[in-house]
């Protein structure tokens, strides 16, 4: 269903982006996309055309005619053939890169020491080591380096966040955090996800399940992974199509949490025969006075509900939240991602972003995924230069 939610968030982000564009600002924030992905369009393309403050003025393929076409569809001024020749663009503020997951690192890293400051899709890097050094690097050189966890950025989930930091509801207990997307949503074969050299995987792309778990508990690394359990690509036994796990989180609060969570890539059908689309990323967060469930944190902009149970009264109520309940910017069009941009650029301008996603939280958000890859057997993501560096050893 992940993939329908893209698709989805396409279609929401071209018409809300041509209905309202916004006038350019004289001195916007000028990006630079590496990679000619899919997600392009819906994550910064749309976004910043409805954005007064940033441009989209360069993009970068491996093969210069790639980028060219792509550059013509969606009215981008330079095309590059090859990611250096981009980062060498002295006119180029801030780079996007929507790589394949083991190239994250190297070209974040790459496009720091060029001055750029980056916005990175998830997940950051192939693994927690790669995760520190970038950061490290992000310090040295002075620039502004956020891991693309749009979702975070949207009022539905701030809202949540905000309800479980009051201890309303008592400290927390347990998560239950899912993600699937149907059997064949994912076509085997050449797709990224199912390249082990390219750090594919069920808990690389569906990362959101620990990213939302860690956020709404507050919570960093885990104490330990209880379990871990695989279900791995027939085709390479080293990547997963579908992980589920259970951890122990230590809250800065002292709770003691059960969290568990879910990602697979290959849901089968009901009955062998129906696709459970109605499956939408979703949360459960029970507290020691009330519960509560969040469906489609991912997307929430596209649709979403949260149902908070308080357990004195027995009373549930269900609320929506499309846009800030304190008058702060945002309209009830805005996407998780148009959320993230004006996150982005307000930090590039100097300005105090309403939400951030620091380097130790996708130090973390690493670490946990190397944690429950080595307790289900996979071992944690090899980055792209160990494996060139044992293949050229063979």
């Amino acid at each position: 269903m992940a993939m329908a939610l893209q698709i989805s968030s396409f279609i929401h982000q071209y018409f809300f982006s041509t209905t309202n564009p916004a006038p350019k600002k004289s001195d916007p924030v000028r990006f630079g996309i590496l990679s000619t992905a899919l997600i392009n369009s819906a994550a910064l393309i749309y976004p910043v055309q409805a954005h007064p403050e940033s441009a989209v003025t360069a993009i970068a393929s491996r093969e210069l005619n790639t980028a060219e076409k792509y550059a013509k569809s969606y009215k981008i001024p330079k095309a590059y053939g090859g990611y250096q020749k981009l980062l060498d663009d002295p006119e180029i503020d801030a780079i996007y890169i929507s790589l394949p997951n083991g190239m994250h690192y190297e070209w974040a890293k790459k496009a720091l020491q060029a001055g750029k400051h980056v916005l990175l899709e998830k997940p950051f890097t192939a693994n927690a080591d790669e995760a520190r050094d970038l950061v490290r690097v992000a310090e040295t050189s002075g620039k502004h380096l956020l891991e693309a966890f749009h979702w975070r950025f949207h009022p539905a989930a701030r809202y949540v966040e905000s309800i479980l930091s009051t201890g309303k509801y008592g400290k927390i207990l347990s998560t239950r955090a899912s993600m699937t997307t149907p059997t064949g949503t994912i076509p085997r074969g050449k797709n990224i996800r199912w390249s082990y050299d390219l750090a594919g995987g069920a808990l690389m792309d569906m990362t959101y399940v620990l990213s939302s778990t860690r956020y709404f508990t507050h919570a960093q690394t885990p104490d330990y992974v209880v379990s871990a359990h695989s279900k791995n690509y027939p085709h390479d036994e080293r990547v997963d199509s579908g992980m589920i796990a259970e951890l122990r989180f230590t809250t800065p609060r002292g709770s003691d949490i059960k969290s568990e969570i879910r990602a697979d890539m290959e849901n089968p059908y009901l009955f062998h025969l129906i696709p459970k689309l109605w499956e939408l990323p979703d949360i459960r967060i029970k507290c020691e006075k009330g519960e509560i469930y969040f469906y489609n944190f991912m997307m929430p902009h596209l649709y979403h509900y949260i149902t908070i149970k308080d357990k004195h009264t027995g009373k549930t109520e269900t609320v929506k939240r499309y846009v800030p309940e304190d008058g702060k910017p945002g309209e009830s069009w805005w996407s998780t991602y148009h959320y993230q941009l004006q996150a982005f650029v307000d930090k590039v301008k100097g300005r105090e972003p309403e939400h951030w996603i620091d380097g130790n939280d996708s130090i973390a958000q690493m670490e946990c995924i190397d944690a429950v890859y080595e307790k289900c057997g996979l071992g944690r993501r090899k980055g792209t230069h160990e494996i060139i560096a044992s293949q050229n050893t063979v």
